[in-house]
């Protein structure tokens, strides 16, 4: 991520000496922590961005992911394969890398993971680590895309209409989203229906038995995030963005009162335990939330940009007990590739799955 060169207006959530500036993944302001933490998903887009988050904090960063090709684990300075989350072997790997290498805390960066490391975040804490994952209602909440609209309703927010998939879909409904029940990310299998043709073709492609039918609400589109610690909500922080092939590729920051009230408001009715992020729209005036990731996002490295750095903020929190403190710049942030070298001892270690320590060289 890079940020433009408009002017930041910086807006103070808690009092604090400035926004995190980081570059290419190459730096944050000096934030003076010490000890190692462990990032898995490297390969994915919001590990990479956590990794970017905590880049110049002072904290070693362990990366994991099961693929020895995954670009984030040549940008942390110790990389290891793990398994799978629905491995057998996976908890008792990250368990054992943990104490090996003397990790204090987690950070999920794959939603299958995020089941599995709330299940047994007492056991990784009776080991001295904080896995910074929600309880397990909070992520059936946010991976329910039907619960997510109930919860939502029942708390007194407004919510989009969701209803099971039924192959007798009325013409009359369109427009609509057709998208998984369960699962899902990056926009795949998610289906945008105008007409009735567009509908048949659509009902080809989904499963029937993980697909809800939703109201499509038009306009922009906006990503918020919340870091919810010591049993308050901190932000919000609200970007519009624009997609590509379904990662935000262009994000502002803008101050928009009733979306951050709203936010907030749901952020405290769910009480999830660290970052989380809402997508939504608006329905005339009115927010509507029609997807809830009770985990770091894909811009958590934009959002670090702008001051708001919810990786850096759990940190101070758990290491320190530090509450949160921010200030964000209203900027906007454009996505781009960066290259990287990747020695071939480095990709052999990771390969066999040994230990594999060191720097990489990148554009």
């Amino acid at each position: 991520m890079c940020s433009s060169d408009l002017p930041g207006r910086p807006f103070p959530g808690r009092p604090c000496a400035g926004p995190a500036v980081i570059a290419a993944g190459r730096g944050t302001a000096a934030a003076g922590l010490t000890g190692r933490v462990m990032v898995t998903g490297a390969g994915g887009g919001v590990g990479q961005g956590i990794i970017k988050a905590l880049a110049g904090s002072g904290l070693i960063v362990v990366g994991v992911d099961n693929d020895p090709r995954a670009a984030g684990l040549q940008a942390v300075p110790i990389a290891q394969c793990v398994p799978r989350a629905g491995d057998s072997g996976y908890l008792s790997a990250l368990a054992t890398l943990c104490s090996r290498e003397g990790c204090a805390a987690v950070f999920p960066g794959l939603d299958p993971e995020l089941p599995v490391l709330s299940a047994a975040r007492e056991q990784f804490a009776r080991a001295g680590v904080t896995v910074i994952v929600s309880d397990p209602e909070v992520i059936r909440i946010g991976d329910d895309k039907l619960e997510t609209a109930s919860f939502l309703a029942k708390e007194g927010f407004a919510a989009p209409e969701t209803v099971p998939f039924s192959a007798d879909i009325s013409p009359s409904w369109l427009p609509v989203i057709l998208k998984p029940r369960w699962g899902g990310s990056r926009s795949a299998r998610v289906f945008l229906v105008r007409t009735a043709e567009e509908l048949r073709a659509a009902k080809a492609r989904i499963d029937p038995a993980n697909c809800v039918v939703q109201e499509y609400i038009a306009g922009d589109e906006y990503t918020c995030g919340t870091v919810y610690a010591g049993g308050d909500c901190y932000g919000p922080i609200v970007m519009r963005r624009e997609l590509r092939a379904g990662d935000t590729y262009r994000a502002e920051v803008v101050r928009h009162e009733g979306i951050e009230s709203y936010v907030t408001g749901v952020a405290r009715a769910l009480r999830p335990f660290g970052a989380c992020n809402f997508q939504l729209r608006l329905r005339g005036p009115e927010p509507v939330v029609f997807e809830i990731n009770p985990r770091c996002s894909g811009t958590t490295a934009a959002r670090a940009l702008s001051g708001f750095n919810e990786p850096l903020m759990m940190a101070h929190y758990l290491l320190r007990g530090k509450i949160p403190d921010y200030t964000i710049s209203e900027i906007m942030v454009s996505r781009y590739w960066a290259e990287m070298v990747v020695s071939r001892s480095r990709f052999a270690d990771l390969a066999a799955g040994r230990r594999s320590a060191g720097k990489t060289r990148n554009l």
